[in-house]
């Protein structure tokens, strides 16, 4: 059940759970308190004595900003990518994570079923990022990073294709596609390898580019957008 309620854009699965412990939801007029109950399409789901209907589905995507936090709430008051958000939206929540020093490319919707898709790592659904390290660049480094690099708690991890985009005296900028992405996944190759990450910014995300979206703002993906990512899935 409280997948269902999460399905119908009404709230996150963990919210729903805590409505249904808490009695306050109804199915076929009957309150059950187990949010494993199953559900079918034709059953009618009550919320505080109102039905639910399927909520429009809504795509979002936010230019996030460095020290956001990609949570609706922050047990130590940081924070979160929903001050950035337009007032008066639906639930929506964000699809996968990026940690709180990242940047970049976050997409935010109330389509659960959706969200998992391009979160799955099965996907493999390229996800640009341009990474600013405090070091200069060499193919030694990018080789490494091609080829996967084991870090200190066991993980394996590569990436689909690393370049040099500029350098300066000290730094350089570096192009990272990921096919796949574990928690922190660059930041860890990286760390592995001593090398200090300065910034981390998500570009892309599929062929969906962040583009000349001002940072901390948001827009509605267009229908050829969400389109053309749906593609890129199957």
């Amino acid at each position: 059940m409280a997948r269902a309620l999460s399905k119908l854009g009404y709230c996150s699965r963990s919210q729903a759970a805590e409505l249904i412990r808490a009695g306050r939801v109804k199915l076929n007029g009957v309150v059950r308190r187990d949010q494993e109950t199953p559900t079918h399409p034709k059953d009618r789901i009550e919320v505080d004595g109102a039905p639910l209907a399927a909520s429009a589905k809504i795509y979002l995507l936010l230019n996030k900003p460095r020290g956001a936090v990609t949570t609706a709430s922050d047990e130590k008051g940081r924070e979160t990518v929903y001050a950035y958000l337009p007032k008066n939206l639906p639930w929506i929540a964000p699809v996968g994570r990026l940690d709180r020093a990242s940047e970049g490319l976050l997409l935010l919707t109330n389509d659960s079923g959706w969200a998992a898709r391009i979160a799955a790592p099965e996907t493999h659904l390229d996800k640009t990022y341009h990474v600013q390290i405090g070091t200069i660049a060499d193919e030694i480094l990018l080789d490494a990073l091609r080829h996967g690099i084991r870090t200190i708690d066991g993980d394996f991890l590569r990436v689909k294709q690393a370049k040099v985009l500029r350098q300066g005296e000290r730094n350089s900028w570096l192009e990272i596609v990921l096919d796949e992405g574990k928690n922190r996944h660059i930041r860890r190759m990286l760390e592995q390898l001593n090398i200090e990450v300065l910034r981390l910014v998500r570009v892309a995300i599929g062929r969906l580019a962040l583009g000349d979206l001002q940072k901390g703002a948001t827009r509605a993906l267009t229908t050829e957008e969400k389109q053309a990512l749906d593609r890129t899935m199957h």
